[in-house]
């Protein structure tokens, strides 16, 4: 698959994740799957860090189909078409020493730093908002407080997506605080342009079809509509509403 972000710096990123030579893979152990640092280097000389999840240490979920690493690289590809780029790049990657999984630029972070320390900082909540509406988009059934990274920057980023574009109603998360204010004008006029374009077969969203099926699409469509509609941040659902660990 060949780079799709129209941002350069993504792009190349993008590239260095699909031709780099991986040089090395360590487990990381605290995962419920088995997800790898793996190091890589590219021809130039430049070595990296990537996560690297396989789909051969998917542990089988009795609610989720089997592929979640495609959701992975799908949910990165949502957040390039709505030009929300705060998931790092992320590609597939077949020749990887594990089989075929996903690879995700590392990102350098402050450990401490989870959503619950971050919520207290007034000049990230625009950023939070994004990731909220995302993750209603996306239908993202497991965003915890230590899956918003924080960089030296003063940039969030989000990680891990695998369990995301379901057809029934699955959103877990631990950002609730704006539910049922306004959304912002700029951020509904975004979703409007994903819709457009997300309901275009064989465009910008083609990638993005490819990797999750035809029901999956119409219900992200079904959820962009609703937000449009309502105008507001979504109300926790009828069910359990929180991940569990929160962070």
């Amino acid at each position: 698959m060949p780079p799709m972000s129209a941002d350069p710096e993504f792009a190349a990123a993008e590239e260095r994740l699909l031709t780099g030579t991986i040089e090395d893979c360590r487990p990381i152990y605290w995962s419920s799957n088995y997800v790898y640092l793996a190091q890589m280097t590219v021809p130039d000389g430049e070595s990296f860090a990537a996560i690297y999840k396989p789909h051969a240490g998917e542990n089988p979920l009795w609610d989720f189909p089997d592929g979640l690493f495609r959701r992975e690289v799908a949910a990165y590809q949502l957040s390039q078409l709505i030009d929300w780029p705060f998931i790092p790049p992320t590609v597939l990657r077949n020749d990887a020493p594990n089989g075929p999984g996903s690879l995700q630029l590392f990102v350098s972070h402050d450990q401490a730093a989870h959503y619950f320390e971050q919520r207290e900082k007034a000049e990230l909540h625009e950023q939070h908002q994004r990731i909220a509406l995302f993750d209603y988009v996306a239908n993202n059934a497991d965003r915890k407080g230590g899956h918003c990274l924080l960089d030296d920057a003063g940039k969030v980023w989000g990680i891990d997506h695998g369990l995301t574009f379901h057809t029934e109603y699955k959103m877990r998360s631990v950002i609730w605080e704006w539910a049922g204010e306004p959304i912002p004008h700029a951020m509904l006029e975004d979703i409007a342009r994903l819709g457009e374009t997300l309901a275009c077969e064989g465009g910008a969203a083609e990638p993005l079809r490819s990797l999750i099926d035809a029901g999956e699409v119409a219900m992200t469509l079904s959820r962009i509509g609703k937000l449009l509609t309502a105008g507001k941040f979504p109300m926790p659902g009828p069910h359990r509403h929180y991940p569990w660990p929160l962070v």
